[in-house]
């Protein structure tokens, strides 16, 4: 893979910029696509365009608002309250078709500069219950691109089954822990770095890192 180039799914969050300093290590020259689908913070893209600017990587934005048009979720209408799923409903921040729009634009992008590797940071374990964070979506979603384009394109998931304490731990692993923390944006809020603090995305962060912090100390210490 050294040799070859690689597209990054980007948003400018914790998930696909640790993804993205992955990607730098493993392929020859890495691109990033983000998409503007009308997401209730517009800051999304202002911080992942920054974030490819400070590494040197091409940033490219595609309009795909009619997501917007077509899905009512917390995500892309700021009049309805981000909440968790209940009695095993999806979260009211799952937007449908999400990924597997994302990663078919990406896979058109990906052919028209020459790139058949596909980055996504989507993951089983802590994946809220978004179906299509799971990894038999990916390996079927990779299948029907390949078919569909006659292409030869392969998805990587570095994070598919790690929970967000190993993600900080890879983050640290590339020599970023502090870069991912300062600089990306997770938040349901709209808030960068450690953001709000109370949102489901913003405990599911903060957790994993305060665990991870603990373990490295210990280790450390010891």
């Amino acid at each position: 893979m050294k040799d070859e180039k690689a597209v990054v799914v980007f948003s400018g969050g914790q998930d696909s910029t640790t993804c993205l300093l992955w990607a730098l290590k493993q392929f020859k020259e890495v691109a990033t696509v983000t998409f503007d689908y009308g997401q209730r913070h517009a800051d999304e893209i202002n911080c992942a365009r920054e974030i490819a600017e400070e590494l040197g990587v091409s940033f490219h934005v595609l309009d795909m608002k009619l997501i917007n048009q077509l899905s009512a979720n917390a995500l892309t209408r700021s009049n309805i309250e981000v909440k968790e799923g209940e009695n095993g409903g999806l979260p009211s921040t799952f937007v449908p078709g999400r990924n597997h729009l994302f990663l078919s634009f990406a896979a058109v992008y990906a052919d028209a500069i020459g790139a058949r590797h596909l980055i996504t940071g989507v993951c089983e374990t802590d994946f809220s219950g978004y179906p299509d964070c799971r990894d038999s979506f990916i390996k079927s979603l990779n299948v029907t691109l390949n078919l569909a384009m006659d292409a030869q394109f392969v998805i990587h998931t570095p994070l598919m089954w790690l929970n967000k304490k190993e993600t900080w731990a890879l983050a640290d692993e590339l020599g970023a822990l502090d870069f991912v923390r300062e600089k990306t944006l997770t938040c349901y809020e709209g808030i960068r770095g450690d953001g709000c603090g109370e949102c489901p995305a913003c405990r599911l962060r903060r957790q994993g890192l305060e665990s991870y912090l603990a373990d490295k100390s210990g280790g450390e210490s010891a």
